[in-house]
């Protein structure tokens, strides 16, 4: 079913010196908060980012990939375990409270697969919902996974701050601080150049330390508030990242039900001249300044890439950079995460493996983060569990052109809403609190002539309506019971 004879030429044509040691492949997963795939490898360009785009020169590039749930928490909730989520819970951000918290329970994370056998595991910034990957009482978020959690928390002094951190050492107060900042300041004057400084000297250290490792770094930019060195700020002009190409709510829709009203900009924020309304040069300058972030990030991936490459651990690690979900820059009207639009579920995913055939060329497959975790377990020899709902991504490394999966899935609102995509059409369904059953809205749209999801076509196509249901309850895990044959809608 995946290829596994024809798919291990993928790790083992380039990996001599891995070969030669008798070591396994090394794993550096990254992820970056909050980013869209508004890169230079995405065909944009207007953006300025080389590092990243240097990856998929000498990677695979997935076009179409797809987050699970449109919020930071669930969606690496979802990655790390790999399996969609099943209790309402993990549909949130507090989902790693929903995971096994004593050691011989059912689901084994990604890390802990690694560890199991014998790697290094260690996490540096962001890689569960905590930007330090602990708990409020300083437990790690992701038990039995990493040998080290933590963050450098520089002049902010715990990780929350830092991740919310303005340059002078103070941190976000809603209502209170603005929401884009572009202090002249080195690289390390924010956290994310701490975090690529702590894992250039991770890197260091593993290179010497007798295991393979599995090193997950998280950036934390381009994630709100738009702070990021002055000299990013500077390679943009003024009005150089074009406006949302649609910035009203789809047509046919209700958007109470499907939208929000930009929470987490307008009302924690300054710097907006009417709480809650957006002008265009006030957009201007939040595209602006988000794309300024991006730059900050890719530089630190850069960092911590060049370091790899000096160490001679190229032909011998797995890197994956990975973006946790999509995030709306004036879509539909909005600014943020948090709906089931193509734009809040599509994301980066970057997979450069040692020998890969085809290096350079992405693909147009579908994809989901779930995939992930199967994808680096066949491409390290491990064995996953058996409860994993990602399918792996190894033939794609080997022949960009391979088929993908047939559908990916989305989720939010704890429980209330799923949504299907398929090659051509994107179907959601919203429904009442407590009862999956009672249908408030349905959602269709065909990227064929719609790719931008502007008109909700549900009610003039009632057949494939029926037939995306049917995939629905076929394979979310809460929508599984013995009345999924009786819909009822208001």
């Amino acid at each position: 079913m995946f290829c596994v004879a024809a798919c291990g030429l993928v790790v083992t044509r380039g990996s001599a010196a891995a070969a030669e040691s008798g070591r396994p492949l090394n794993v550096l997963f990254i992820a970056v908060d909050d980013l869209r795939p508004q890169l230079g490898c995405y065909g944009h360009s207007e953006m300025v980012t080389p590092n990243i785009d240097r990856l998929a020169a000498h990677g695979r590039t997935f076009l179409r990939h797809y987050a699970q749930v449109p919020t930071c928490g669930a969606s690496r909730c979802a990655l790390l375990s790999g399996r969609y989520p099943r209790v309402p819970k993990a549909y949130e951000n507090e989902a790693f409270a929903t995971l096994p918290r004593e050691a011989g329970q059912a689901v084994m994370s990604l890390p802990q697969l690694f560890h199991n056998h014998g790697y290094a595991t260690l996490s540096i910034g962001k890689i569960t919902h905590s930007p330090d990957g602990r708990t409020a009482d300083g437990r790690p978020e992701l038990p039995f996974g990493f040998d080290q959690v933590g963050t450098p928390v520089g002049k902010w002094g715990d990780g929350w701050s830092a991740f919310f951190a303005y340059a002078d050492g103070s941190t976000r107060v809603p209502t209170k601080t603005p929401a884009f900042e572009h202090a002249d300041v080195p690289d390390d004057g924010y956290p994310d150049g701490l975090i690529a400084q702590d894992a250039v000297a991770k890197l260091r250290a593993l290179k010497g330390g007798g295991k393979p490792f599995f090193l997950a770094v998280g950036f934390f930019k381009p994630h709100l508030p738009f702070n990021a060195p002055k000299r990013y700020w500077q390679l943009y002009k003024p009005d150089s990242i074009p406006p949302a190409n649609y910035g009203k709510p789809p047509r046919n829709t209700d958007p109470s039900i499907s939208l929000h009203k930009s929470g987490e900009l307008t009302p924690r924020y300054t710097g907006l001249a009417t709480p809650g309304v957006v002008t265009d040069s006030e957009a201007a300058i939040l595209r602006r300044s988000y794309a300024a972030c991006v730059s900050y990030s890719d530089a630190q991936v850069g960092r911590v890439l060049d370091e790899l490459r000096r160490l001679g651990l190229d032909d011998e690690t797995i890197v994956v950079l990975w973006g946790d979900h999509g995030w709306h820059l004036g879509e539909y009207g909005i600014w943020g995460k948090h709906t089931l639009y193509e734009v809040a579920l599509r994301s980066p995913l970057l997979i450069r493996a040692p020998g890969m055939a085809h290096a350079g060329m992405p693909t147009n497959a579908l994809a989901e983060s779930v995939d992930i975790y199967p994808t680096l377990a066949e491409l390290t020899g491990l064995a996953p569990p058996d409860q994993l709902d990602g399918r792996s991504l190894a033939p794609l490394l080997h022949d960009p052109a391979a088929s993908g999966k047939h559908e990916t899935y989305g989720f939010w609102a704890a429980g209330r809403a799923h949504s299907v995509r398929d090659d051509r059409y994107r179907f959601t369904r919203w429904t009442a609190a407590g009862d999956p059953e009672h249908v408030l809205q349905l959602e269709l749209y065909d990227h064929a002539t719609d790719p931008d999801e502007t008109v909700n076509i549900a009610a003039e196509r009632p057949e494939i309506v029926k037939a995306m249901t049917d995939k629905l309850f076929n394979a979310v895990p809460l929508l599984k019971s013995p009345t999924k044959g009786t819909l009822r809608s208001n």
